[in-house]
């Protein structure tokens, strides 16, 4: 019996490290970017969808910046360990929206990060302004 403690050892420590490596990666939480902006984003409810606040570190606008709110969706984690998402923010200070799509990952280093894209859509006074109104 004493020769096959090693082995039931080395068996169950073969069936758990695996679950040790797969970290999911989850989007509730705060977040800070490289510029210094930070959000903050909520529970998930069971549809995947979650709201929470954005304070961007920058803006071309010269009002004072503020707290804004934000709406979004992600593909369930239980079925992703990376998931997709998306989220609106509605500048409280301006007369802009920015949606963000992105997506969750894990680093070699266990770090969860998020890489997004942007798009910010700016209000314009003429239909004939539209080209400039997104960036």
């Amino acid at each position: 019996m004493v020769q096959a403690t090693p082995f039931l050892l080395l068996l169950s420590l073969a069936l758990v490290a695996p679950g040790l490596c797969a970290r999911k990666c989850v989007l509730t939480g705060r977040w800070i970017n490289d510029l210094g902006s930070n959000m903050t984003i909520g529970a998930m409810n069971a549809k995947g969808e979650f709201s929470g606040s954005y304070h961007t570190a920058v803006s071309a606008t010269s009002n004072t910046i503020q707290l804004s709110p934000l709406q979004g969706s992600q593909h369930r984690t239980n079925q992703n360990s990376q998931p997709t998402f998306g989220f609106t923010v509605k500048w409280t200070f301006s007369d802009s929206i920015t949606v963000f799509t992105g997506q969750c990952f894990v680093d070699v280093d266990g770090k969860e990060v998020l890489k997004t894209m942007w798009l910010l859509r700016s209000r314009v006074d003429s239909i004939k302004d539209d080209w400039k109104a997104t960036r």
